[in-house]
């Protein structure tokens, strides 16, 4: 038997906020693996998260095999779009989701992880990043600025991650994150610049696999997982569609569960994947590897 072994590693997962989304799968893949994990939520949704843990909405989702509950070490604020404080307008600093919730910059989490385990305590990294202002708009009307922004926050915040915590990860770390095949094909729906967004964190994905990789030693890898109706991807507005499609017509006509990237992912932060780096790992039952809709798989919803 050769097990994933996660032993003794920490990591850190940016972007869980609900038991729905790949995040959290990740979380729970790696936490049977032997790793602790710590995460970092958005601000406005931040209360939202942590009531639900207390109150035991979530238990069922935080089940593990031997019957226990998945326990996160720290859940901490991160607004990934300010790498300082600083950086971050008076109007969102004096908002009430933030102003209690102390530093939610990038640099403001790596200093209360350095207080709360040390100068290097971590080592996995993990970008779970994505948002879209205008996501519903066709990228023709989309505005520079709702254009920027997902870039910003889905791409650039990889960096940012890295600039910050890359002097904290021990050696062998490793860094994934998540992309989606509208980096390479045209995804009609899926718009506001993500697309853009995806493509700029798979060529940064390489980029850094190879500066991380000479300045500490990390690997750098993302998963291209295929479409799944998270909460978070509802904002899309036609995930249900996109999600049927791809079940149509991929190599394996089935469903895609967040528990396979949740699996994968581990696997890819693992030392039984220590030759990988700067690869982007498909996780979609094969629907990349497809040149041509299956007849009478159409799905009207995404009929232009």
């Amino acid at each position: 038997m050769l097990p994933i072994d996660l032993k003794g590693k920490r990591a850190l997962i940016a972007g869980v906020a609900d038991d729905g989304g790949f995040g959290f799968a990740i979380a729970k893949a790696m936490i049977q693996a032997g790793a602790t994990v710590c995460v970092a939520t958005w601000p406005p949704a931040l209360n939202i998260f942590l009531n639900l843990l207390e109150r035991g909405k979530m238990d069922e989702s935080r089940k593990l095999p031997d019957g226990s509950l998945l326990e996160f070490e720290k859940i901490y604020p991160l607004d990934a779009a300010f790498d300082r404080l600083e950086d971050a307008p008076a109007e969102i600093r004096e908002n009430k989701r933030y102003k209690d919730t102390g530093d939610f910059s990038l640099e403001g989490l790596a200093a209360r992880m350095r207080a709360d385990f040390g100068e290097q305590p971590l080592d996995i990294l993990v970008h779970s990043l994505a948002n879209g202002p205008e996501v519903k708009k066709p990228l023709l009307e989309v505005s520079r600025n709702g254009y920027l922004a997902a870039v910003s926050v889905s791409a650039y915040s990889l960096i940012g991650m890295l600039r910050a915590f890359g002097p904290m990860l021990r050696p062998g770390s490793s860094v994934a994150s998540l992309t989606y095949m509208a980096s390479e094909r045209a995804i009609p729906g899926y718009g506001g610049g993500m697309s853009s967004a995806k493509a700029a964190l798979e060529s940064d994905t390489r980029v850094l696999a190879f500066e991380a990789g000479r300045k500490w030693g990390a690997r750098v890898n993302t998963v291209s997982a295929g479409p799944y109706a998270s909460r978070a991807a509802s904002a899309i507005g036609i995930i249900g569609a996109m999600v049927k499609y791809c079940e149509a017509n991929s190599a394996l006509p089935q469903a895609l569960d967040a528990s396979e990237v949740g699996h994968a992912t581990a696997f890819l932060c693992s030392p039984l994947a220590s030759g990988i780096t700067g690869a982007t790992v498909y996780v979609d039952k094969g629907y990349h590897a497809m040149g041509m809709a299956v007849d009478g798989a159409s799905v009207p919803e995404l009929q232009m």
